[in-house]
Formats: structure tokens, sequence, C-alpha cells
């Protein structure tokens, strides 16, 4: 009885002095996300893909990725392996195109395209805010679908999204972010009728001008079994970069 009491005044206490626990919200949780994750500067990297396909056995691909922060403009220009080397990604404002070396030529294509055949997408290098591309998936009770749970010994909040805009990957996303840092450790994305397409997995992060960034992500594709791909990023620079490096001149001139 007397633990019970004491349970009971402690509790009483929490309420009058406010300090009541809550999860945080869905929006603020996004908001978080992005000021950590939101470099707010030019960046060059090295990308190796290790890429495993069901009855191919595993193939390693090497890129140069160049990105620009103010308008999330990037540029990814293959090194290896020799098939792949000199064709290319660019993506300016909503605009992204394929680059082909022996064809020398440009193909329009949407954020979902594969990069030289991977599962890694070209959406899975931007650098776009989420409070921009989604909002919060409401219940029939007009909830933010969010809950708290584990991914191994991580306490995690697991929170549903919907895109507000045509320009994502996926319409629908579950998240899963640590509680301590809301750093993401797991995604889901969905198409519009609900069909798991694709998990990822942030397996490793680094901390650079101040700001967050996964340097090692494992995309596994759902809906072709047994297809999955690890991106690693290493070399990361901060450097300015010219703008004219963002233009389909300079990638043509890089696959020479």
């Amino acid at each position: 009885m007397a633990k019970r009491i004491i349970t009971v005044l402690v509790c009483s206490l929490f309420i009058v002095s406010g300090f009541i626990y809550a999860a945080p919200g869905v929006n603020d949780l996004l908001a978080e996300i992005d000021e950590m994750m939101d470099l707010e500067s030019d960046g060059t990297a090295k990308v190796k893909i290790t890429q495993q396909k069901a009855g191919e056995g595993v193939k390693v691909y090497e890129a140069i990725y160049y990105l620009r922060d103010r308008d999330d403009a990037f540029l990814i220009i293959m090194t290896a392996p020799e098939v792949e080397k000199g064709n290319g990604y660019l993506k300016q404002d909503d605009n992204f195109w394929m680059y082909r070396r022996n064809t020398r030529t440009f193909q329009h294509i949407n954020r979902d395209e594969s990069i030289a055949g991977t599962n890694a997408k070209g959406g899975d290098f931007e650098n776009k805010k989420l409070t921009e591309l989604y909002k919060p998936t409401l219940n029939e009770a007009g909830e933010e679908i969010i809950t708290e749970t584990m991914i191994g010994k991580v306490p995690v909040y697991q929170f549903e999204l919907t895109a507000k805009t045509e320009d994502v990957t996926y319409p629908k996303v579950i998240f899963w972010v640590r509680q301590d840092n809301y750093l993401p450790l797991k995604t889901e994305g969905y198409s519009l009728s609900g069909t798991l397409m694709e998990s990822a997995y942030y397996l490793k992060y680094t901390r650079i001008g101040g700001k967050y960034m996964w340097v090692k992500a494992m995309f596994v594709d759902e809906f072709e079994k047994g297809n999955k791909a690890v991106v690693e990023i290493q070399n990361i620079s901060l450097q300015k970069i010219e703008d004219h490096v963002f233009t389909k001149t300079y990638l043509e001139n890089l696959s020479k």
C-alpha cells in the first residue's frame, strides 16, 4: 500500500510540474531530421555500390558523386566497372537525366530509376527536405500514425508518411528513427496500391560540417526478391563546386 501511495504522489508531482513525457509529433521529427542532415554545403564523394541480384551473383560499381546543396542538384559519373565507366546521371531542378557514353545521348528519366541497374535509385542521393515532400499519415480518428518500438536493442519511433507531391520515389513511406538522436535506421517504401517495394537500412553515419550524413546503407528490393545493394560513401569533401559541373556539357567531357 505504501509503495502505491508513493507512486501516485510521484505521478501527481510530475503532472503538476508539467513533466509529462510525450512522444514528439511526426512533423517535429521530420524537422529535426531535416536540420541534422541538411549539409548546407556543396559536396564531393566516392560512391561504392555492391549489388547482389538473384542468379547474377555480386557486382561492384564505383562512381564520383557531386552535390550542390542550394538547389539539390547532383551529378554522378560512373568509374567502374569498365562497361559502366563514363555513364552518368545529372539532376537539375525537377529534371533527371541518364547519360550513356557509347551513344553520347541523354535520356530523361524518373527519380526512381535505378543507378547503373542496381537497387540504388536517384532519389536515394537527393538532399531534399522531408518536410517539403511528406506529411504525417493520419488514421481514421485523424491521429498521426506513430508508435514506440525497437530495432534490435535500439528504441525507435516508427511513423508513417504520405507524399505531399508527386516528386517522390515512393508515395508512402514508413520510418524508424532512433529515440535518442532521431537518426533514421530503416525506411520502407510503398506504391500507391500499398505494395512494399523497398526496404532501406541505414547502417552507418558520419558527422561532417556539424551535420550528419549516412555513409553506409543497404537497399533491399522487396518486389524482386533476392536483389539488394549496399551503398558506401567515402572521401567526402565539402569544398564549393563550380556551377559548370552540374551541366550536360561537363558530364559529357568527364566521360571522354
